[in-house]
């Protein structure tokens, strides 16, 4: 505002001069009227240009200017003006306040498909997401395993060159076209020359469009649990048979002894025996089942102390002496050791040998052999027991099964009917309870050899219950 001061001045000061020379009055009262139309001109500039810093510096920093303050604006304008400046305010807190939550939300989204892809690729099932075109745009690796197809990002495959099994493509497109939400069902193919079942889940993704959508299939492995059900099964058909043979002989001849069909003292004790002896075969079957239950839910006590293993053989052959010789089987004792301390629970350990040694008697043919035998290797520290039969022996494919619960070989089953429960309770005894080793060796046609191995007794045994 100063030139413009100045040169009102000038003007100002031109037209008093002007006044004072001669026949210039009109032009000195035309001079000065326009001084007092610049200066008053100027004041409105001024103000004007006031009104604007003023409005600027507001905009800048609103919370700077308050009502205390001279104020070159208008009330109205002023009062205008602030309450804009509260909207502004309010706005940019729930902007702000937006973006906080945006940014959490942002953050959130980052972490998910951080985590998620890693997830996804580290669980066993296999899992595909299939797109409208038949497409798979995801496959963890156990999809791809499966499957045998590799996904690239650029060129996703096809779903019916990368899936060979029909089934599966059909219920794929089957629960797009159905649009069906959850979609459960078992499916059944080879995979590496191996039949294989899967519990397959298929969930469909809806997205914008009329056809679009992604189907999720999910592919759980059942088969170990399909094969433990139809064990199951067969254990309960396998023990119903073998409890109900001694139940049914029990029965028979208690219906005997009854109506006094035994006449004389001599038939009365043969009746007797064999009721005895089915009771017992029953007792020892209930005895396995209990004792591999025990072990494996760790609800069974072991009382260790130092035993000779030889004494303990020895009194298992004894037992079997006459088993073996109602199937005109010669059974063999070890010759006798200085040293076969071992620290064992003894009755374990006893039914572990009965059971070795009844299995090789059941598959031993009339007139064959059971031989059983004992070594001790003093620099490993540990002790052997062998039970050698000359029986039909084991196919080389069936060996690594022997020692599974409920498993019996099928060629062998004329011979002698069980469980398959003897076995697996040696292995438990000796591997789990004793932390030994059990084995086998077979040739077809002319015997097996099992056996296991304890580590020797070593100072201060305890007892330590399981």
């Amino acid at each position: 505002m100063g030139w413009w001061a100045c040169l009102t001045a000038l003007v100002a000061a031109a037209g008093g001069l002007s006044l004072l020379l001669p026949g210039t009055l009109s032009a000195g009262i035309l001079w000065l009227t326009a001084c007092a139309a610049g200066v008053g001109l100027g004041a409105v500039l001024w103000r004007m240009l006031n009104g604007l810093d003023e409005l600027c510096l507001r905009l800048e920093d609103p919370a700077a200017y308050s009502e205390e303050k001279n104020s070159s604006l208008p009330a109205p304008f002023r009062c205008a003006l602030q309450k804009w400046s509260i909207q502004q305010k309010e706005r940019t807190e729930q902007i702000e306040s937006e973006n906080r939550r945006l940014l959490l939300e942002l953050q959130q989204c980052r972490r998910h498909r951080m985590w998620g892809q890693p997830i996804l690729n580290s669980i066993r099932d296999a899992v595909l997401v299939v797109n409208e075109q038949d497409q798979i745009i995801f496959a963890n690796p156990a999809a791809q395993e499966l499957l045998g197809f590799c996904t690239e990002a650029d060129s996703p495959p096809s779903l019916e060159t990368a899936v060979a099994e029909p089934l599966l493509r059909e219920k794929i497109r089957r629960c797009r076209s159905g649009r069906i939400c959850h979609l459960r069902h078992e499916l059944t193919f080879d995979v590496h020359s191996r039949r294989r079942i899967f519990e397959a889940v298929f969930s469909f993704l809806e997205e914008s469009g009329e056809n679009g959508g992604n189907v999720v299939a999910v592919l759980h492995d059942i088969s170990r649990e399909h094969e433990i059900s139809q064990m199951k099964n067969e254990f309960v058909n396998q023990v119903s048979h073998e409890l109900k043979t001694p139940l049914a002989s029990i029965n028979a001849y208690a219906e005997m002894l009854v109506d006094s069909e035994a006449q004389d003292a001599e038939a009365i004790r043969q009746f007797c025996s064999i009721i005895q002896n089915q009771a017992l075969r029953l007792n020892r079957m209930i005895e396995d089942m209990l004792n591999i239950s025990r072990i494996e839910s760790g609800l069974v006590k072991v009382n260790k102390e130092n035993h000779s293993i030889a004494l303990i053989v020895r009194d298992a052959v004894e037992m079997m002496q006459s088993y073996a010789q109602e199937k005109n089987i010669t059974l063999h004792s070890p010759p006798p050791i200085l040293y076969d301390q071992a620290c064992v629970d003894r009755d374990m350990i006893s039914r572990a040998v009965i059971n070795l040694i009844s299995n090789a008697v059941k598959y031993t043919p009339a007139g064959g052999s059971v031989r059983v035998g004992l070594e001790v290797d003093e620099a490993d520290g540990r002790l052997r027991v062998t039970v050698s039969d000359t029986g039909v022996g084991i196919p080389p494919e069936e060996l690594g099964r022997l020692f599974e619960k409920f498993y019996r070989i099928q060629a062998n089953n004329y011979l002698a009917k069980g469980t398959g429960l003897g076995l697996n309770l040696v292995k438990q005894i000796i591997e789990t309870l004793h932390g030994g080793r059990v084995f086998v060796s077979s040739t077809v046609g002319q015997g097996s050899t099992f056996g296991f191995e304890l580590p020797l007794a070593s100072a201060g045994c305890a007892a330590a219950p399981v």
